[in-house]
């Protein structure tokens, strides 16, 4: 079984989740917020994640301590696979991780640096 849809600035798809996945979450934060959907190959094929329920719990806790952002997983199954779909809004103020700023563009996630980075900042600046 394959999912109708594909990776775009919005979507991504990780077969296993690994702690660095973080940064996809802080990206999508960043910019106007998405989907991660783990246990499913980059063709869109669900492969299915070992640990589904375990990651259900661990995954929302680990975006609200390191990144201070809340989101939503919720536990898929498709072919009797379970898989996971990671829901990150779009935040208001920029979310950083290990010190750096990640945005997404087109279907990559990028650190942002430079001009690029204060544009970014100024944007997402409070203004009382």
């Amino acid at each position: 079984m394959k999912l109708q849809m594909q990776e775009s600035q919005t979507i991504e798809f990780k077969q296993i989740w690994k702690d660095d996945y973080i940064k996809w979450i802080s990206a999508f934060a960043n910019t106007d917020g998405g989907k991660l959907y783990i246990g499913v190959a980059d063709d869109t094929s669900i492969v299915g994640v070992a640990n589904a329920k375990k990651l259900l719990v661990e995954i929302p806790n680990k975006a609200r301590d390191i990144l201070g952002v809340e989101i939503d997983v919720n536990l898929l199954v498709e072919d009797s696979k379970e898989y996971l779909e990671i829901i990150t809004p779009r935040y208001p103020n920029a979310i950083s991780y290990e010190g750096g700023y990640y945005h997404r563009v087109e279907s990559s996630t990028l650190e942002l640096k430079g001009a690029e980075l204060d544009t970014f900042l100024l944007s997402r600046a409070i203004v009382e």
